[in-house]
């Protein structure tokens, strides 16, 4: 299935483009965090497994335990802390 991933704050840095669209069989948001760190170098640094590593499923906070369905849209981002 096809799925739009984008990247915010220092993972946006890090991967060097805010977002790319993928082909995946990933089941859900574990599987493609999974198939995303053996793309590249910049992939498997940025989203490593010993990273905090939020993520948002069509816009909204999810667990990696969420669902994928054709044409979803993924964020990954850092936590993020205010003050």
């Amino acid at each position: 299935m096809r799925v739009t991933v984008k990247y915010f704050a220092a993972i946006r840095e890090d991967m060097g483009v805010s977002g790319e669209v993928v082909e995946t069989n990933a089941a859900n948001l574990a599987e493609l965090r999974d198939d995303l760190l053996s793309r590249s170098a910049a992939h498997a640094q940025s989203l490593a497994r010993g990273r905090a590593v939020r993520m948002a499923l069509n816009q909204v906070m999810s667990e990696e335990c969420a669902l994928l369905a054709e044409g979803a849209e993924v964020a990954f981002f850092p936590p993020v802390t205010g003050g």
